[in-house]
């Protein structure tokens, strides 16, 4: 797993990171079925309605988009575009599963399994940002795409790890991405939720929530319809699609990998008085179902998706511990201790 530190400005950070992902964009991306259905949008009414939210709302966000491209070597509007795939089609390649709780010692545990693309495997990298402008963050980054959408920590301790889901109505509002990378700037639980949750927002995600120093887990389930807040008081677990009582009507797709994913995890959840990170990374790693496994890594998935990395982050009141795992499911490739700010 690559391993990349950036500092400069909104347009200098978003270069670098498309300079790191510039060969698996022209070689691997370009080639997909999704990124030829999600650029043919780039000229849509919808598309041209969240660029303009975007750079009237966050220009700085629109800035590292600006870089993106350059780095990307790639036209921009294709970059934009790509980087709203899940507010402009229903059904994107990117599932993940997401387990949260306490340790009978009083800390909490959020860990995560990032779904993707298995041919990007190799072409992703945990990066490590300081910008000129707002929060310091580390967090799992795509090629081709902001971060924020997969799995984070900044500099003030607050976690996110993000779940896809397939809403099938998808109105005009903030791209979902841009949404979850504003949050990185969050100083605070309170702060991450009152941005995700904001109004109009296009597409939907799932984020589970905790902070350094906070006793506080959440699960926000949001939508172009609809925002959940859940506090979280048991170990929970969620698999990408709706699973808050609150948006039954929300209508989406739920694969069969996320059907059966979400069932062995309510199982496990039963079980489950505490949760440590060994318990977590155990059940992340579950090949129960061989066909529809919560470890996924068969070149012939449904949905086009393989376990990338695994993140276990372990919240206690002054620092965050984290570790990441990949193939090797004993040894971590990375794991670091922040015991106050990232900066």
């Amino acid at each position: 797993m690559k391993k990349i530190d950036i500092r400069g400005s909104a347009f200098a950070v978003g270069q670098a990171l498309g300079a790191f992902g510039r060969e698996a964009w022209h070689a691997k991306l370009t080639q997909t079925a999704l990124w030829q259905t999600v650029t043919a949008m780039k000229d849509a009414e919808q598309t041209r309605s969240m660029r303009l939210r975007v750079q009237s709302q966050y220009p700085l966000i629109w800035q590292e988009l600006e870089g993106l491209a350059e780095g990307l070597d790639a036209p921009f509007d294709e970059v934009f575009a790509w980087n709203c795939r899940g507010d402009l089609v229903r059904s994107t390649s990117d599932g993940c599963t997401t387990v949260a709780g306490s340790t009978a010692e009083g800390e909490l545990i959020i860990a995560h399994n990032e779904d993707g693309f298995p041919q990007l495997r190799n072409d992703c990298a945990i990066v490590s940002i300081t910008p000129d402008d707002g929060l310091a963050f580390t967090s799992f980054a795509y090629p081709g795409s902001i971060c924020g959408h997969t799995f984070a920590v900044n500099e003030k301790g607050v976690v996110n790890t993000v779940n896809n889901i397939r809403a099938l109505h998808r109105p005009d509002g903030m791209p979902r991405q841009i949404l979850a990378r504003a949050a990185l700037n969050a100083a605070s639980l309170d702060e991450a939720i009152t941005i995700l949750t904001s109004s109009p927002r296009a597409g939907a995600f799932h984020h589970t929530l905790g902070q350094m120093g906070d006793s506080r887990l959440f699960s926000v389930e949001a939508t172009g319809t609809g925002c959940s807040v859940t506090p979280l008081r048991d170990v929970f677990a969620h698999a990408n699609h709706l699973i808050h009582p609150q948006l039954d009507a929300v209508e989406q797709v739920i694969t069969d990998s996320s059907r059966s994913r979400q069932q062995r995890l309510n199982a496990w959840v039963e079980t489950q008085s505490h949760l440590d990170g060994a318990a977590a990374l155990s059940i992340l790693s579950d090949q129960h179902d061989p066909a529809l496994p919560i470890y996924r890594l068969s070149p012939h998935d449904p949905d086009e998706e393989n376990t990338l990395a695994t993140a276990i982050f372990t919240l206690s009141t002054s620092q965050i511990k984290w570790q990441i795992f990949t193939h090797d499911r004993q040894k971590p490739v990375l794991q670091q201790e922040c015991p106050a700010a990232l900066r």
